[in-house]
């Protein structure tokens, strides 16, 4: 009888398995970047209304970091509950139902009346797009060979940098649209973005396909090749990770990766939510289009760095060793940035947040990597989502973190709730290269001889 790896290993000689592989990627990738590229834009658009919303609304900087933060709690809450939804009616129909529901939620932002209104929706933002990037996460799983998935993860996590490189100056530029209408440039900015999201998810009806069996684009021997290939793995996952909902949210491994992306969250929040106040302190700018286009630099070098380190890592030691690299070198350029503001070095500033950004986009598709590859059916949808859950509670901490060091320890750049967001970081560089010492899975086995899509 052969064994997985050679299963995989006959598979990946052929050439029909790659051919349903770049087909699924043409026909589904779109879709799912355009679904997270309005969600990120919805979630972190809230950094340009900041001061607006202080001055118009009363907003105090304590309430919009409990604001900022609180959509996480939401998130949390109902992350696992969703994952477990997304499996019983399917990714097509519960990924448009997150799409649309947040949507609305986000578009209601133009009518917030006061501190109390911004709290509510920022939570009930959170609860109502829990499930669509750990949904994104098992979709992939389920549809790609684990030797392309962190491509595949990577070329999804670009909706980041496409967000924030074209969201920057869209935001900016919207926000400069008040002044020809009646509502405040902030009100246009949250509505018309919440709109996107709701056009988004009407789409994802028509694009997204449940299972490679349903896919019209695939011929029966394209179908049957990467049928056959998932559930080689998924026999190799089963056998080698937790089985079930309980099983799985009781792995050690499930809460290791818990705490790595918890790291991996404070840095990306900490910063992006505050990156276009940071990058107007540099530049000495009041918030707008210019700020928005500075802003957009940082995603556009990171979307380039994302996709071709996604597309290499492709092997154990390759993803340990490059994301240990990327974690330390955000923690690093997260420094960096902290003593440039503090020096009145605005390049500098901005080519360390540059690389900061560049590095922990990159790292993401990697981390991913690691649960995918021992978690499956039910096992996934709980671990995965337990892990996305609790880890973006890091964007719960990480404004409220800075926000209050920075109170503490006063200084005109808040360097040092800058310094806090790195030091965590460094915590999940040591975490992964420790991963070097796990009891070698018969997973990695499958990636490092398996030659699929290369």
């Amino acid at each position: 009888m052969s064994s997985p790896t050679q299963v995989i290993d006959v598979l990946s000689t052929s050439p029909v398995l790659k051919t349903a592989i770049k087909k699924a990627a043409k026909h589904l990738m779109p879709m799912l970047i355009i679904l997270y590229f309005v969600a990120f834009l919805d979630r972190t658009n809230v950094g340009f209304a900041e001061a607006a919303l202080k001055v118009d609304r009363g907003v105090s900087d304590g309430a919009f970091a409990l604001g900022a933060g609180i959509f996480f709690i939401g998130y949390a809450l109902f992350e696992i509950p969703s994952n477990l939804l997304l499996k019983r009616f399917g990714a097509k129909f519960w990924l448009a139902r997150i799409a649309v529901t947040w949507g609305i939620t986000a578009a209601a932002f133009a009518f917030v009346t006061d501190e109390t209104m911004f709290i509510v929706l920022r939570f009930l933002l959170g609860v109502t797009e829990a499930g669509l990037f750990p949904g994104v996460i098992m979709y992939l799983a389920a549809w790609f060979p684990n030797k392309v998935r962190v491509q595949m993860f990577a070329l999804f996590y670009l909706a980041q940098p496409f967000s924030q490189m074209l969201g920057a100056p869209l935001s900016g530029g919207l926000i400069a649209l008040g002044g020809a209408t009646a509502w405040h440039g902030w009100q246009v900015m949250f509505f018309a973005e919440g709109m996107l999201a709701v056009v988004a998810g009407v789409a994802a009806l028509y694009f997204l396909i449940n299972s490679p069996q349903d896919a019209k684009f695939l011929n029966t021997e394209e179908k049957e090749a990467l049928e056959t290939a998932m559930a080689t793995e998924d026999a190799v996952r089963t056998a080698d990770g937790p089985n079930g909902i309980w099983a799985a949210m009781a792995n050690w491994k499930v809460w290791y990766f818990t705490v790595i992306y918890f790291c991996l969250q404070i840095a990306v929040y900490g910063t992006t939510f505050y990156l276009p106040q940071q990058v107007a302190s540099l530049l000495g700018k009041k918030v707008g289009w210019e700020v928005g286009v500075v802003s957009a630099i940082p995603w556009l070098v990171g979307l380039f760095v994302c996709y071709f380190a996604g597309r290499a890592a492709n092997t154990v030691l390759r993803r340990r060793n490059w994301g240990t690299l990327c974690y330390l070198s955000t923690g690093v350029f997260i420094l960096g940035s902290a003593w440039a503001g503090a020096n009145g070095q605005p390049i500098l500033g901005i080519a360390c947040i540059t690389f900061a950004v560049a590095s922990f986009l990159t790292v993401g598709p990697i981390t991913w990597a690691y649960p995918t590859a021992f978690l499956t059916g039910s096992a996934a949808a709980a671990g995965i989502g337990l892990i996305n859950s609790l880890g973006n509670l890091g964007g719960f901490v990480a404004p409220i973190m800075r926000t209050n060091i920075n109170a503490s320890v006063p200084t005109p750049s808040g360097a040092w709730g800058v310094v806090s967001l790195g030091v965590f970081a460094f915590l999940a560089a040591a975490m992964l290269f420790s991963t070097k010492f796990f009891k070698g899975a018969k997973s990695d086995q499958l990636l490092d001889n398996s030659t699929v899509g290369h």
